[in-house]
């Protein structure tokens, strides 16, 4: 009789071998992962640990301030009650200093050792004098500026059309006229003409202004020009534009070319300088040192009748 043994065949690994293995490995990533979530944990608590205390710290600074400047002004009121002067207090940002000397009856207190004051010695007067030179230098070396010449070119004398003129309210010997000079409204100009030329004459009609003068008041109202007439103690004429003038055109003059001020400076005296040079000649033509009055291209300004007369 034989006796049967049972036979088995042993593999290297059992399925359930193989699960076991694979569920260590997923253990291990979760122990991993967790502690990972553990590390960030402990981060986050030590940063908002350190920003509740830093809260803390400024809260904390802040009352030291305020504290520091209640105890500044309770020594200052004590200081005054002692008859000492005020003196300027340190900011909260600082340690108190010394605030001042006490007065002469009273022992000194003892207090925190000041520093002594900085001491500026005066530069000698070498130095001085070397500082003060570039200055003086400066002032000569900058260029003086020219006063430009004294003719008629500084005159800014323009055609004008009279648009309408009445007597002064005022002034018996005035007219108050309205007067197109080629801007965008038209000047009031006062003038001294009703002993020499009739109301009727003044309406409008071409004449030639000085528009630069500086603006004044003749009883009462603001004159911004002035009425260029040929003069004499028994005539007065206004001069006339050349025909085809019309109102802004520039008055000019050949042997005096030149821009006009913008406004003649009563103080240089410039009009009166150059008024005496103004006169007409032998064919009634306006002119200054012999150049005529003339606007380009179209003639030359004259007056009606009146030869070798003065002009104002």
């Amino acid at each position: 009789m034989f006796l049967v043994r049972p036979f088995f065949k042993m593999s290297g690994h059992t399925p359930s071998l193989v699960r076991l293995e694979q569920k260590a490995a997923e253990a291990e990533q979760v122990i991993e992962y967790l502690k990972q979530q553990v590390q960030l944990l402990k981060e986050k608590a030590i940063v908002q640990a350190s920003l509740k205390e830093e809260k803390k710290l400024m809260v904390e600074n802040a009352k030291l301030k305020k504290d520091i400047e209640e105890l500044k002004k309770q020594l200052l009121e004590k200081e005054k009650m002692r008859g000492v002067m005020d003196v300027a207090m340190p900011s909260a940002e600082h340690s108190l200093q010394c605030v001042s000397k006490p007065a002469a009856a009273e022992p000194p207190a003892p207090a925190a050792p000041c520093a002594p004051a900085p001491t500026t010695k005066a530069p000698p007067a070498k130095n001085i004098e070397e500082t003060k030179k570039p200055k003086a230098e400066k002032k000569a070396a900058a260029p003086a500026q020219e006063e430009p010449s004294v003719d008629v070119s500084r005159l800014d004398l323009r055609v004008g059309r009279i648009i309408s003129a009445e007597k002064h309210p005022d002034a018996d010997s005035l007219y108050v006229e309205q007067v197109d000079v080629g801007e965008g409204a038209p000047r009031t100009v006062v003038s001294g003409l009703v002993k020499h030329i009739p109301l009727e004459q003044m309406q409008n009609r071409m004449a030639v202004l000085l528009c630069n003068l500086k603006p004044a008041k003749m009883r009462g109202v603001l004159s911004q020009a002035m009425v260029m007439c040929a003069s004499s103690p028994e005539k007065v004429e206004i001069l006339d534009p050349p025909s085809g003038a019309v109102a802004g055109d520039r008055i000019t003059f050949q042997s005096f070319p030149g821009e006009p001020d913008k406004e003649l400076n009563p103080k240089k005296k410039v009009w009166e300088q150059i008024q005496p040079d103004l006169r007409t000649d032998d064919q009634c033509v306006a002119t200054y040192k012999g150049a005529a009055f003339e606007v380009s291209g179209k003639g030359v300004c004259k007056a009606q009748t009146m030869n070798n007369s003065g002009i104002k």
